[in-house]
């Protein structure tokens, strides 16, 4: 398998390794599984790559004895700060293979590799780097990793050409012959290099991916042997260093031109959409906008915000690079400047702000007419109903073939009949009024209300029209009957007034009702309460007019007469008021239980309001808190700029820990939207103040980080001691005395006159454009050690960058390219001989 042929790999190459150092001490090893069982050699190994001596090791031939000599090796390799996983004595004194190995292994790791540094990379990594700059300027060789990278043996003949080109003539290697690539690279090595055979060919050609620890170990003793050749190296990365600022520079003024036509276009693209302010016509609609804007503050916006504190952060950056490495200051295209980005994000928080407030409006509109809507609908209904059959009813001449009797019925009932229509007369008014203002608040069906209410409205002053011609007809024959029933006149007269409060008290029962507080709750439920106050004074007139009916069957009975069971006066009977009645007194219940709803729900509503105010009574003033400590933190951070940063970075790691209570405020501001909450008067933070606090707040520690970081910059590349930005920070905070980080002229003169500078007028306005070329009228610290390091900066001279150039041309007074490109990586090679080339014909500074 192929784990098998990795532990084969690595046992040839780890005994070989190992007996390298041994022979140095006069022995060897055979089995690396058997020769260090007992401990001696496994010390004796130790000793030799460390140059320490390690405690006596014990004689005996016991277990325990050689558990206690294994052990003190492991300690020893523990003390250099190596932790061994799942690495014990006992196994090693077993004989197991796979942890022999694994010890071995984490040795050579400790001792051989661990100490490689190359350009601020080390151990396999900084190997690798080395490998890649040494072999890069070879055909047919690209070293990329410790495994298939080196299986046609041009990589390990490469290293030893590079290094003792007079040892292999590579011109004359094959690609196609791996094996005699591998073996020519094996006996140079161990003949001329001292570097015993540790792999072997065979093994690593037939393996498709060789052992990585085995070549790892075999290529670190090329390293160790090299070591030395590193003075044309040093030239060259002198020159790299130049070269790669020129490219880094170059790099940052692409990704901020990239960065910021990215966020303009965002803006651009985001500002018609909050602008659109066209209303949807259902409140599922205006919702699902809501929500919409919910995604884009919660989802789309924060990417955006922290784009634009990199953009200036890296604006930032990279002016501080161009001054420290003698460059002119980048302008961006255009309308691309950093204040053009902030008044474009300033213009999207403006229509951001009025978005927000419209679609709250809107909502508060639709909700306003569905109310008004249902309340027509329902007002309409009940009138629609009533008003059934009675166009017919008056319509008809039934009196001209009636009794007299009759005849007087009919004028009754008519009466009753006028004196219902007038009590209806109110719900034609108010049926009218909403249809009014639903027009007004631009209902989207408004057409259908329209047409609905002129309907009710013509079918009313028809009804008028016909109720006064039957009363005309009626009263031309009621001269001619002279008797009428007074009981069921009076039954009629009583039940249908009291018909109509019935009516009333069901209409209110089942009236819909609108409150955002639980004061306008408790309003409804004391009006309630003063009908439900009524209900005995009612049952005392349902009682009475039931109590006509019975009178006039108690007179039917006694003198005898046939009734016909019909009222002649009204179509009301008794069995319709104890129906109506009956459905009062269910209604009342059900109406307690509605307001007791309706109450409980409040309720919830101020729960969630002071739960809201109570989390943004203390996240609001925590957040002012921390912007006046951080505005004030520039002065008053003491000891090193190191010291500074990583304060700053705890301070910056706190408020990020502290994004968790924002995090729940929003929380529970959606479930304040969403259970339609839109006041709070137990705070005056709104979720908008706490969220662009919090924006500025982040701002805010990141510019903060951002300015040190620049001061460190400035003081690595110009060579300024602690002690000299102690010095300029104290005499800075003697003269800021408005402790703003920020010092006017008057101030910054007589700091500078106490530092020992003579001024004049004329001197004192030239360093004056220097540390405030937009004429702001203040010297920020930034500014002011700008100033004072120019007057000690230390960089790499021109003649310091033109004598590495003499070292790589062999102390010619020229460069060739193929030198060039020998010495430098390929991409800093090609950047450098394009750069030359452009400065020859006068297009270039390099």
């Amino acid at each position: 398998s192929q784990l098998d042929i990795f532990a084969v790999a690595q046992t040839f190459t780890f005994t070989a390794w190992c007996n390298s150092h041994l022979r140095k001490a006069g022995t060897q090893i055979e089995n690396i599984e058997e020769d260090f069982r007992n401990g001696l050699k496994l010390m004796l190994l130790l000793e030799v790559i460390s140059g320490e001596r390690l405690p006596k090791p014990d004689k005996g031939k016991m277990r325990f004895h050689k558990i206690a000599n294994v052990n003190k090796a492991l300690d020893f390799i523990c003390s250099k700060g190596v932790k061994l996983v799942s690495i014990g004595a006992e196994e090693i004194v077993d004989g197991n293979a796979k942890m022999t190995l694994g010890m071995i292994w984490t040795i050579i790791l400790r001792f051989a590799i661990q100490d490689i540094s190359v350009e601020e990379t080390s151990a396999k990594e900084g190997l690798l780097l080395w490998c890649q700059r040494k072999t890069a300027p070879y055909r047919n060789v690209n070293v990329q990793n410790f495994h298939i990278s080196w299986k046609d043996g041009l990589a390990l003949c490469a290293l030893i050409h590079r290094h003792r080109p007079d040892l292999i003539d590579y011109a004359k290697l094959r690609k196609d012959d791996p094996i005699g690539n591998l073996n020519t690279a094996f006996e140079v090595a161990e003949k001329f290099l001292d570097i015993p055979k540790m792999l072997d060919a065979e093994d690593i050609v037939n393996t498709p991916k060789p052992d990585e620890k085995a070549i790892m170990t075999y290529v670190s003793c090329f390293y160790h042997a090299f070591a030395g050749a590193e003075q044309a190296e040093t030239a060259a990365n002198r020159i790299c260093k130049v070269l790669a600022v020129n490219q880094e520079n170059e790099k940052l003024m692409e990704e901020y031109e990239k960065l910021a036509s990215e966020l303009l276009e965002w803006i651009r693209r985001t500002i018609p959409w909050l602008e659109n302010r066209v209303a949807e016509q259902t409140m599922r609609s205006m919702q699902q906008k809501l929500e919409d804007f919910r995604d884009y503050r919660r989802i789309h916006k924060p990417p955006r915000v922290q784009e634009k504190c990199q953009l200036e952060i890296n604006f930032n950056t990279l002016q501080t690079k161009l001054r420290l490495s003698n460059r002119p200051a980048f302008m961006p295209s255009e309308g691309k400047m950093v204040s053009d980005i902030a008044n474009a994000w300033k213009g999207l928080e403006q229509v951001e702000k009025g978005y927000e407030e419209w679609l709250l409006t809107e909502i508060r509109r639709l909700e306003r007419l569905d109310h008004l809507a249902e309340k027509f609908k329902q007002k309409c209904a009940m009138h629609e109903t009533w008003t059934s059959g009675k166009e017919e009813l008056l319509s008809q001449k039934d009196y001209e073939s009636a009794s007299l009797m009759e005849i007087r019925a009919l004028m009754r009932k008519h009466e009753a009949f006028e004196s219902d229509l007038a009590a209806h007369q109110d719900r034609v008014e108010q049926i009218a009024a909403i249809a009014q203002e639903l027009n007004e608040l631009d209902y989207h069906d408004a057409v259908t209300v329209n047409a609905r209410c002129q309907g009710i409205c013509d079918q009313w002053d028809n009804l008028g029209t016909l109720t006064q011609k039957r009363r005309d007809s009626l009263e031309r024959v009621e001269k001619l009957w002279e008797t009428i029933d007074q009981l069921y006149l009076e039954f009629a007269k009583r039940a249908a007034p009291f018909n109509n409060w019935m009516d009333g008290a069901m209409e209110d029962l089942q009236d819909m009702f609108i409150v955002h507080s639980i004061e306008e709750i408790q309003s409804l439920i004391t009006a309630h309460d003063q009908f439900k106050a009524t209900l005995p004074e009612a049952d005392k007139e349902r009682m009475a007019t039931i109590g006509i009916q019975n009178e006039i069957l108690k007179i039917a009975q006694t003198y005898g007469i046939k009734l016909t069971g019909i009222n002649p006066y009204t179509n009301l009977s008794q069995q319709d008021i104890a129906n109506k009645w009956d459905t009062v007194k269910h209604l009342v219940p059900l109406r307690d239980q509605m307001l007791q709803e309706e109450v409980a729900r409040q309720q919830a509503n101020e729960r969630l309001r002071r739960q809201f105010a109570a989390q943004a009574n203390i996240i609001g003033p925590w957040i002012q808190t921390k912007m006046e400590e951080i505005s004030h933190v520039s002065v008053d951070i003491a000891g090193s700029l190191e010291e500074q940063m990583n304060s700053l970075k705890q301070y910056e790691q706190n408020i990020i820990n502290y994004k968790s209570n924002i995090d729940k405020l929003e929380g529970d501001h959606q479930l304040s939207q969403e259970s339609l909450i839109f006041d709070n008067k137990h705070t005056n933070y709104s979720m908008e103040h706490i969220r662009v606090g919090w924006e500025q707040l982040l701002t805010t520690i990141a510019r903060t980080i951002n300015e040190v970081e620049n001061q460190i910059l400035t003081r690595d590349a110009k060579g300024i001691s602690q002690e000299q930005l102690n010095e300029f920070r104290a005499s800075f905070n003697h003269f800021d005395r408005k402790r703003n980080g920020m010092m006017d002229p008057d101030d910054f003169r007589a700091c500078l006159i106490s530092m020992g500078y003579d001024l004049g007028e004329v001197e004192f306005a030239r360093i004056m454009t220097l540390v405030d070329p937009n004429n702001t009228g203040v010297v920020t610290f930034q500014a002011f050690i700008d100033f004072m390091t120019r007057e000690t900066a230390e960089t790499d001279t021109a003649e310091q960058v033109m004598a590495s150039f003499k070292i790589l041309a062999s102390d010619k007074s020229y460069i060739t390219v193929e030198e060039l490109r020998r010495e430098l990586p390929p991409d800093q090679a090609e950047y450098c001989i394009s750069r030359m080339t452009r400065a020859l014909y006068g297009e270039s500074d390099l």
